[in-house]
């Protein structure tokens, strides 16, 4: 059984650079990629963190470039946030204040399950099931704090 650290104030804990390593599972054809690179959770005006994702992904044996950016809002409290795509569309609720949260988020005819688990100060994990009409994806990803030479220079 996975140990959970729980998180007391989620975006003083997210704040940084984190290395990020991710695998994705086509569950019907089977085939699988893996995306590698770096996650940054930086301060954001109005309060939470900007969280931008850059790396690359290789999928059926192509390399390319990939990234992503979501909103970290403040929570109801501190152990919580509320995650929004860049446009500012509602994505999921996340509390981290036991270590372990489940959130769903439907999109269209696909439902997305992430489970989140933070293992320890520097080291957490997201598994998201993709499911619907077109789409049976196992994403999961995992999250390392970067050192902190690293994080102070990103946030400059």
């Amino acid at each position: 059984m996975d140990t959970f650290w729980p998180v007391e104030d989620v975006l003083a804990h997210l704040a940084g650079r984190w290395h990020v390593e991710r695998t994705v599972r086509d569950l019907a054809s089977g085939e699988e990629g893996r995306f590698s690179g770096t996650t940054v959770f930086s301060p954001r005006e109005g309060g939470g963190l900007l969280h931008h994702e850059s790396g690359t992904f290789l999928w059926q044996g192509a390399s390319r470039p990939a990234e992503r950016t979501l909103l970290f809002l403040p929570g109801a409290s501190p152990g919580t946030s509320d995650v929004a795509f860049a446009d500012g569309r509602p994505f999921h609720h996340l509390d981290l204040t036991t270590g372990h949260h489940v959130a769903e988020h439907p999109c269209a005819a696909d439902r997305y399950r992430g489970e989140f688990t933070v293992y320890d100060e520097d080291h957490w994990r997201t598994v998201w099931r993709v499911g619907g009409p077109a789409k049976d994806l196992l994403l999961t990803t995992d999250y390392t704090r970067a050192p902190a030479s690293q994080t102070s220079d990103a946030l400059m």
